[in-house]
């Protein structure tokens, strides 16, 4: 059996920047940070020469064509494994529409233990490509590419999208009470709401196409670097602002991101301290997530009273497997 790790990420700033509708003409960037939740997923040798998934349902097919999931299907076609196997995930938090990243943590997971299976060892930068080439090339996802290399990498990143289709991932350099202050000073919320984040995302890329759109996503891919020079002068009072700033450029990107429930919610969290916050992933459901003052904290809770709040810490593994017995047999 393989059981690979694989976490999942928050990102403050230039969201949608990786999309290639952008990126291919501009070039994006986005700040972002993994985080102590974590997909799962086992694979292991089955009797018979069928394929068997479970995830939010069950499935078991008698060839890989028949799967019904196209990240399984596309992911087992890819490396060439026929069948005789049994894949299931399991995750530590809500993975549907939760802004988390949690769909390419299942692939980049998946395709780690995949790898695992067959005996062969995959580079992180291989981990991002080849899942970012599953969900999008071979899946047709209108989605972007930083939630692909934030799960393979782990860790706080700035991560550039390039007009070649290439990624550059670059850890931030700051000192570690930089980033132990930054990550206490996050505390974050789950509305309860979930949405389709291609949907979405589909709008978003769409709007690329208009001028004043393209003009808000660069603002937005300014602050990622605004954001990355802040931490690498241990600036973490400022970082706030910046999100506040990216989270109004957002909502302007496309119709759905947010809604009066989100920014009631928003409104109220920075009346009772926070200095900025966002909703994570694509918008209109999920996490909210809010910077503040860790005395600001309890004010913020009594504001955001019916929401749940969801403890986590910044992690800096990457995608990991975490068990093997596959020499033993």
């Amino acid at each position: 059996m393989i059981v690979s790790r694989t976490p999942f990420r928050m990102s403050f700033v230039g969201g949608g920047s990786d999309l290639p509708s952008y990126y291919k003409q501009m070039g994006g960037a986005v700040l972002s940070v993994s985080i102590d939740k974590y997909m799962y997923v086992t694979v292991n040798k089955k009797f018979d020469n069928d394929v068997r998934l479970s995830y939010s349902i069950t499935e078991n097919e008698s060839s890989i064509q028949q799967i019904k999931h196209p990240v399984v299907r596309n992911t087992l076609e890819l490396l060439d494994i026929q069948g005789g196997v049994e894949i299931t995930s399991i995750s530590d938090i809500t993975s549907q529409g939760s802004g988390l990243g949690s769909s390419s943590s299942f692939t980049v997971a998946l395709l780690h233990a995949l790898y695992a299976y067959k005996g062969k060892n995959v580079s992180k930068e291989e981990l991002g490509r080849l899942s970012s080439y599953i969900e999008i090339d071979l899946c047709g996802d209108i989605i972007g590419k930083q939630d692909q290399y934030a799960a393979a990498f782990g860790g706080l990143n700035f991560i550039e999208f390039n007009q070649d289709d290439s990624v550059t991932i670059n850890p931030v350099a700051c000192k570690f009470e930089t980033i132990t202050k930054m990550e206490e000073s996050i505390i974050v919320y789950y509305t309860g709401l979930t949405r389709n984040a291609s949907t979405l995302l589909k709008k978003q890329s769409d709007n690329m196409n208009q001028a004043d759109k393209r003009d808000l996503m660069s603002n937005m891919v300014s602050l990622a670097y605004d954001m990355r020079g802040l931490l690498e002068n241990d600036d973490v009072e400022s970082l706030g602002e910046l999100m506040d700033e990216n989270w109004r450029l957002k909502r302007q990107m496309a119709a759905g991101i947010s809604n009066l429930q989100i920014d009631s919610w928003y409104n109220k969290g920075i009346q009772a301290g926070a200095t900025g916050g966002k909703l994570l992933g694509a918008g209109n459901g999920g996490f909210m997530m809010f910077f503040a003052p860790k005395e600001k904290h309890a004010n913020i809770d009594k504001a955001m009273k019916g929401l749940r709040r969801v403890p986590f810490s910044f992690e800096n593994g990457g995608s990991k497997i975490v068990f093997s017995d596959m020499k033993d047999k």
